[in-house]
C-alpha cells in the first residue's frame, strides 16, 4: 500500500533536503522536532508519515528532522522522493543518514559504542534508539517524538518529560535545551548502568531513576502536570490519554468522539500493534478522525490509492 500512494503524488517539489546541507545547520536554533528510524527500513507505515505531516503542520517554523539508519549520501535524495514524496509540499520536513558514531561523537555514549559488540546486545534496536534521542537531544536541544505520536498542538513548553504513569517518565517523547543537565546526566548513567538484557533500562527506567536524583517526584493533582527542579513533567492526560492496554480503541469506532483538549499529542502504541491494525478510509474509527484532521495530506493520498485498487 506504501508505494501505491507514495508514487502516485506530485514529487517535483520534493527538495534536496539533506544532500547540500547538514543536521547542525537545520538544528542550529535548538528548536527542531526529531523523529528517528534505526533499522533499515526505508519503507516507512502510514503512521510514521502521519507523525511526520501532524509535527510539521503544528509546527510551521521549526525544523522537523527523520534521521534514518537505511539513508546514505549516495541514495538519499532517489529514496526521498520515491517514500516521501506525498510529504513534498511541507518543506520544514528534513531527511538525514542516522550514523551512530557521528551521532555519539562529542558525547559521553561515544567511547561506549566504539567498545561494543553490536551482534551482542538485546533489544539493539531499542537500545540505539535510547542512545541516539538522548545524544542528538543533548547535543542540538528540541524535542524527540517515537514515530507513532500523532501531533495536536504545540507544546508551550521548553524542558519536559512526559509520564504514562503516576511518578514514573517516559522516554518517547521529551524536550531540553542542549546540554542540560538532565541529558547529561542521563548520558553518564547510560554508560555507567548500561544492560542491555533489561528492557527499558536504557529507556524509561533511565530517565525515571534521573528524574528522583532532580526531586521526590509529586503526585499528580486530576488533569495537573508537575514540577521536579526545573523540569515540567507532563501529566499523562497530555500524550498518554489512552493507556497502552487500551491502544485498540485507536482503531474502533467511537459513539462519540472525544477533542482531547487535554493532550498535546497522542501516542498511539505502534510497538503493541502485533495485529498490523491501520487507519482505513471510510472505517469511521478515531484513528481515521485523527488521520483526517492532523495528516489531512497522507490520509488523502492512502484514500486515493484505495479507491484505485
Amino acid at each position: 500500500m506504501q508505494d501505491a500512494y507514495s508514487n502516485r503524488t506530485n514529487s517535483t517539489e520534493v527538495k534536496s533536503v539533506t544532500v547540500n546541507i547538514t543536521p547542525s545547520e537545520v538544528l542550529k536554533k535548538g528548536d527542531g522536532i526529531i523523529f528517528l528510524e534505526t533499522s533499515d527500513r526505508l519503507q516507512p507505515p502510514p503512521l510514521v508519515l502521519c507523525a511526520l505531516e501532524s509535527a510539521a503542520r503544528v509546527y510551521k517554523d521549526r525544523p522537523v528532522a527523520f534521521f534514518m539508519k537505511g539513508l546514505n549520501d549516495t541514495n538519499i535524495e532517489k529514496m526521498v522522493k520515491k517514500h516521501f514524496s506525498v510529504l513534498s509540499t511541507l518543506k520544514n520536513i528534513y531527511f538525514f543518514p542516522l550514523r551512530f558514531e557521528e551521532v555519539f561523537t562529542g558525547t559521553p555514549l561515544h567511547s561506549w559504542y566504539i567498545k561494543l559488540d553490536v551482534q551482542k546486545q538485546n533489544f539493539w534496536l531499542h537500545v540505539s534508539a535510547d542512545g541516539c534521542r538522548l545524544a542528538l537531544i543533548w547535543t542540538y536541544g528540541g524535542i524527540y517524538m517515537d514515530t507513532d505520536f500523532i501531533t495536536m498542538r504545540p507544546i508551550p513548553i521548553q524542558n519536559f518529560l512526559s509520564s504514562e504513569h503516576p511518578q514514573q517518565s517516559s522516554n518517547g517523547i521529551f524536550g531540553f535545551s542542549s546540554h542540560h543537565n538532565f541529558t547529561q546526566e542521563c548520558l553518564e548513567d547510560f554508560v555507567q548502568k548500561y544492560d542491555s538484557s533489561l528492557w527499558g533500562q536504557q529507556g524509561p527506567r533511565l530517565f525515571t531513576r534521573i528524574l528522583k536524583t532532580f526531586c521526590d517526584i509529586p503526585v499528580f493533582n486530576g488533569t495537573d502536570d508537575v514540577t521536579c527542579a526545573n523540569i515540567t513533567l507532563f501529566n499523562p492526560q497530555r500524550f498518554y490519554p489512552i493507556s497502552y492496554p487500551a491502544w485498540r480503541q485507536y482503531y474502533q469506532v467511537w459513539d462519540k468522539l472525544t477533542t482531547f483538549s487535554d493532550s498535546y499529542g497522542l501516542h498511539l502504541w505502534n510497538y503493541m500493534n502485533s495485529e498490523k491494525l491501520t487507519m482505513v478510509p471510510g472505517s469511521n474509527t478515531l484513528a481515521e478522525h485523527l488521520y483526517k484532521e492532523y495528516c489531512p495530506s497522507i490520509y488523502a493520498a492512502i484514500l486515493n490509492a484505495t479507491n484505485k485498487h
